[in-house]
């Protein structure tokens, strides 16, 4: 089978939340088509609906109108029990917050979503080691999270993300809580990721300095999207090198 020419479809899509009497229009007729392999950003203001798009594109979300589709996959009308089934095989998340697990190492954090699939004990640490392996952390397989850095702990949601091969990682504020050289590190950790594993990546940030390492950025303002620009990155190349000071 052809791979799919997109690997995000969104086609007139709108979110409209109600509250009491009130509807709350979080999303308005957004149309995105985002080919395989892409690293993007989300950018704009508070309140603007970037998140909400990124819940839609991750399934966590559904819209209220229009068709979302993934790969070759219209996940817009599945039911709950489907949705989360196909997140798990699709979907990998990386939040601001990390979301690791305090009492666990940084093996069993990775590990996690693999204890929903059907693979063996030996295979599962293989995985779990591969996946940190990627993100630089071989050496804090044993660690707790609180013998971690900001960034190593970043480092190892990436690692739980990417733990499972997905479609497609989506990422809130990754940089969000961290120092600069650590965001610039995370940056370039999923520039590598994109360009040698073909990840499509969809980010969303308020971090400017992201837009040198993306390849397109897509502008909302209160629920419509309303420009999209080349980022600093041609697809394919490599992190951008850091600034001299």
């Amino acid at each position: 089978m052809a791979e799919p020419q997109y690997a995000i479809e969104l086609e007139h899509v709108s979110r409209i939340y109600t509250r009491d009497e009130f509807e709350v229009r979080a999303l308005d007729d957004i149309t995105i088509k985002l080919p395989n392999g892409r690293f993007v950003a989300i950018m704009g203001p508070s309140g603007s609906g970037k998140t909400t798009l990124l819940n839609l594109i991750a399934g966590i979300d559904h819209a209220t109108s229009g068709t979302v589709k993934v790969g070759d996959e219209e996940i817009t009308s599945m039911r709950e029990r489907d949705l989360a089934r196909w997140r798990s095989r699709h979907i990998g998340l990386v939040f601001q917050f990390y979301n690791l697990i305090p009492v666990l190492t940084a093996f069993e954090n990775v590990e996690l979503p693999l204890l929903l699939t059907n693979l063996s004990k030996a295979e599962r640490k293989q995985h779990v080691e591969t996946a940190l392996k990627v993100v630089g952390l071989s050496d804090r397989m044993s660690h707790y999270p609180r013998q971690l850095s900001g960034g190593q702990e970043q480092r190892v949601a990436i690692a739980r993300a990417i733990v499972t091969d997905p479609t497609i990682v989506v990422a809130d504020e990754p940089t969000g809580d961290l120092d600069a050289k650590s965001a610039e590190e995370i940056l370039s950790l999923l520039v590598e990721l994109n360009r040698m594993f073909n990840k499509t990546i969809v980010m969303v940030t308020h971090d400017q300095r992201a837009v040198r390492y993306v390849e397109q950025v897509f502008h909302l303002d209160k629920g419509v999207l309303v420009g999209i620009e080349p980022g600093g990155r041609a697809p394919g190349s490599g992190a951008p090198q850091a600034a001299s000071n």
